[in-house]
């Protein structure tokens, strides 16, 4: 029996993709979890695998196609039986059918030695869970148990999730606002020009940045950090880091700093749903680091940061950042993000004033240290300081809110040996 394959719903408001490219042929018998294609959309480059195992019957698209959510990519013949690996069967799923998970939590999986079929999913539907799968892989409390870590607080059943809205159609990016842009000039009566199309990811992030900067009344909180101890910190621990395989950065302690500041003043660990009258706090903290590509920026994100040590950060980082350069990462590491982390430090500069990662309510942009001369206790000295901007909407916080935030950050960066010790 055929089984088709179609553009799964890649979330966060995306509704569609472009193949860049076909990595199988029809006929081939593959494994789940093997890679299918690779397409862009307007995170990144990334690879779709097989969500089952089976014989490509039917490749329904080609490099340079724009296929939306739920069009059909691939049909599966009736080879699968040949492809799938024999396993014992442990749950309904072990029945053949590939687990409910995402291929992030599938890779994890791999990496643990666990059969992602033979875990009992506590996520939505059923899903598999990253928890789940390292709850299987040490012997924890059976997956889908309830989570006992976080503490009560005494509030009401949260009320049941609102219907997505549809997402708006693909236009032309201000007339979201309403606003229809006159006409260009014809540029070739002064002289000779070349149009060169853009790509889809450029397209895309030209669109939703467009939709942010209209969307969401900016304000920026401009602030500096001496950060002369965090790099004498770094530099006293780079070869104890790297016996460790970690690379450590000025990067990795700025998480750690965000993250615990955004636990303090949660509500830029927010989205605001205007439509209900509602902010939406989030109570986990996933960041989202700016990374530039031969593409464009995109921005992966690293989860539950909060929870994590600043090494364990600079480890997860640097690999995330190669994924993604590779154009290797999967959809599960680009979207999810609760604030976006921007840092130009390496290019040069003394600041910028970035736009919103929408749906998001706040980003921090960093640039380069510099030595300056400052004074301390009557005295002129050299310091490393480090300018930050907090921009953020202006909806959901007033400007004393983002200078205690600001303040936040700066009071942990320029306390580096506490950031080491602190969860």
């Amino acid at each position: 029996m055929s089984r088709p394959f179609v553009l799964p719903d890649l979330g966060e408001g995306l509704t569609e993709a472009e193949i860049r490219q076909v990595l199988v042929r029809e006929g081939d018998v593959v494994r789940e979890d093997a890679p299918l294609l690779e397409v862009e959309t307007d995170k990144a480059t990334v690879e779709i695998p097989s969500p089952m195992a089976g014989r490509v019957e039917k490749i329904h698209v080609q490099p340079g196609q724009t296929v939306k959510v739920g069009e059909v990519l691939v049909t599966f013949g009736d080879g699968a039986a040949a492809a799938t690996p024999a396993v014992a069967p442990a749950t309904p799923a072990a029945q053949g059918a590939p687990a409910p998970a995402t291929p992030s939590t599938r890779r994890l999986a791999r990496e643990l030695g666990v059969d992602p079929r033979a875990v009992r999913g506590s996520g939505p539907g059923g899903r598999v869970t990253d928890d789940d799968v390292r709850a299987a892989a040490t012997g924890g409390p059976a997956a889908g148990a309830p989570s006992t870590g976080a503490p009560s607080t005494g509030a009401p059943p949260a009320a049941a999730p609102r219907p997505a809205a549809p997402a708006p159609a693909v236009a032309k990016p201000l007339a979201r606002a309403g606003v229809e842009p006159p006409p260009l000039p014809r540029f070739e009566q002064w002289g000779p020009v070349e149009r060169q199309p853009l790509s889809h990811l450029r397209r895309t992030i030209a669109e939703r940045m467009t939709l942010a900067a209209t969307l969401i009344p900016h304000v920026t909180h401009l602030d500096r950090v001496d950060v002369t101890d965090l790099d004498a910190l770094i530099r006293r621990s780079l070869d104890e880091a790297r016996a460790r395989g970690v690379t450590l950065t000025l990067t990795s302690f700025l998480l750690k700093a965000v993250a615990l500041a955004l636990r303090e003043h949660p509500t830029f660990n927010a989205s605001l749903d205007p439509d209900a009258g509602e902010l939406i706090l989030k109570r986990y903290v996933h960041l989202g680091v700016a990374v530039a590509t031969e593409r464009g920026l995109i921005v992966p994100v690293l989860r539950d940061v909060d929870k994590k040590s600043v090494m364990e950060l600079a480890r997860e980082l640097a690999a995330l950042a190669q994924r993604v350069r590779e154009g290797k990462a999967a959809l599960d590491d680009l979207r999810g993000g609760t604030f976006t982390i921007t840092n130009i430090g390496a290019l040069g500069g003394t600041g910028a004033l970035p736009i919103i990662n929408y749906p998001e309510v706040a980003i921090l942009g960093v640039a380069r240290a510099r030595e300056e001369a400052v004074v301390r206790d009557g005295k002129i000295v050299a310091r490393l300081l480090l300018p930050l901007s907090l921009t953020f909407d202006h909806r959901v916080a007033d400007g004393a809110d983002g200078a205690r935030f600001a303040a936040a950050i700066v009071q942990r960066l320029e306390a580096p040996e506490r950031l080491l010790l602190e969860w």
